[in-house]
């Protein structure tokens, strides 16, 4: 059955949740390259560095951020390139592309309870950041960032695009003019020659740190990426996200942990009290966990879509979603999640892996989305069950969480990219059953609204 809503009633943007993004509505080069950038740098990514630069010189940490912005790069292409070609997001990709419908709704439904955990952590450290510099409670400042950050989120890309644009310039000119004038106060050449001021730091362990904590960000490159025009545009992008987050931001915060000789470095990024201080915690947390939300309204719909053949409007998810962590970080419960939600990020990688493998290796179960991409509508149908794709999934799973050697992220995606290539072009992954379009229950969204182009 088929019913239309109401424009009037509905509550900002669908943004195309569950069908391909319009070649004209697509975004420009500049506008999606801010969007890349605001993902680039935040204050954690300076403590990172710093972490990094107390147990290892200079150079080891250049080497140990190459290594992970690489494997970041490839494996963000490599998917974020499908979801520009084919315009879906990851959670409604995962139909064709190894885990068929209702496979689809266990990788949203895991997307989602990390993505919106997650932005629950982040609004935790912003109230009790915020808190530290100005005062007054930690929960009013959770309160105030989540109901803002979820009123941006609901009127969708465009708006976020538009944040980007405004934010992103304005956070990295606060940092680097707190940052360079605590550095022009020592020699730069003394801090690069300088021993790591602490223990030893494994290259092995550094990558893992690098590599492994932005992965969930990599396998759902395909929420911004469905917005990109060109496979080119998608390379570009990321690269010069890489190369912000890992070698500017990354190595600055190395540079400053040789300087204090701790990773207690947020003092000097924030610089000041008052409002440049509360001003820099807001825009690190907003332009990255509005991201957070983002994606995890997308998988809540694609999973409601499956499950219960309830077609939500995505502006609606936004809103319970936005509220349900904000009222968690307020009240402190977050932070007792954060080991769970450690064990979730070893559960996404494998997802990417088997996007890969069956999008560019074994083409299979993608055939319908070739067959429709000119049309830009999605296929009349899609595998039910794809079995052998959720045994690989929890291999790879085990293979990340058990084994201690490399980089834990690296290894599940690894082991499911390779399992589901071998067997797939092997012939031994197989679907059962069909969903069509015509057996879900759907709600005709209206349209998105005009925005930045």
């Amino acid at each position: 059955m088929t019913t239309t809503a109401t424009p009037a009633k509905q509550l900002g943007s669908d943004d195309y949740s569950l069908s391909r993004v319009p070649r004209d509505k697509r975004l420009g080069f500049w506008t999606m390259l801010l969007q890349w950038l605001a993902q680039s740098g935040s204050i954690s990514q300076f403590t990172l560095g710093a972490t990094i630069g107390v147990g290892m010189t200079f150079g080891d940490a250049f080497l140990a951020f190459t290594l992970g912005a690489v494997i970041l790069e490839v494996v963000i292409f490599a998917i974020g390139l499908a979801g520009m070609r084919e315009g879906l997001a990851t959670p409604l990709l995962t139909r064709w592309t190894g885990f068929g419908r209702n496979g689809s709704a266990l990788v949203s439904f895991v997307i989602a309870l990390s993505l919106v955990g997650w932005f629950g952590v982040q609004n935790t450290i912003f109230g009790t950041s915020v808190s530290a510099i100005v005062g007054g409670p930690s929960w009013m400042w959770c309160v105030l960032a989540g109901i803002a950050i979820t009123a941006l989120v609901i009127f969708g890309f465009r708006w976020m695009a538009l944040f980007a644009k405004i934010v992103t310039p304005l956070f990295f000119g606060l940092v680097a003019w707190s940052v360079i004038s605590t550095l022009s106060e020592h020699s730069i050449s003394e801090l690069i020659s300088s021993p790591p001021p602490g223990e030893h730091l494994p290259l092995a362990v550094a990558a893992t740190a690098i590599a492994g904590g932005y992965m969930t960000g990599a396998i759902v490159s395909p929420e911004m990426t469905r917005y990109n025009r060109k496979g080119n545009h998608v390379l570009v992008q990321s690269a010069a996200s890489m190369i912000l987050s890992e070698y500017i931001v990354g190595m600055t915060g190395v540079l400053l942990g040789h300087m204090v000789k701790s990773n207690e470095v947020t003092h000097i990024v924030l610089s000041t009290s008052g409002v440049i201080g509360v001003a820099i915690v807001l825009m690190s947390t907003a332009k990255i966990n509005d991201w957070n939300l983002y994606g995890s309204s997308l998988g809540v719909v694609n999973f409601f879509q499956v499950v219960f053949g309830k077609r939500l409007h995505r502006g609606a998810v936004t809103v319970a979603l936005g509220l349900a962590g904000t009222l968690l970080s307020a009240v402190g419960i977050m932070t007792h999640f954060t080991e769970f939600l450690s064990v979730l990020g070893v559960a996404i990688p494998p997802i990417g892996g088997i996007i890969v493998a069956e999008y560019w290796v074994v083409r299979r179960m993608r055939r319908p989305l070739d067959d429709t991409r000119a049309a830009e509508t999605l296929p009349a149908a899609s595998p039910t069950w794809v079995p052998l794709s959720l045994v690989i999934w929890a291999a790879a799973f085990c293979v990340g969480k058990y084994v201690t050697v490399g980089i834990p992220a690296l290894n599940s995606l690894a082991t499911a990219f390779v399992l589901y290539s071998v067997l797939g072009l092997m012939g031994l992954v197989r679907s059962y059953g069909t969903s069509t379009l015509q057996d879900e229950t759907t709600t005709v969204p209206a349209p998105a609204p005009a925005g930045v182009r």
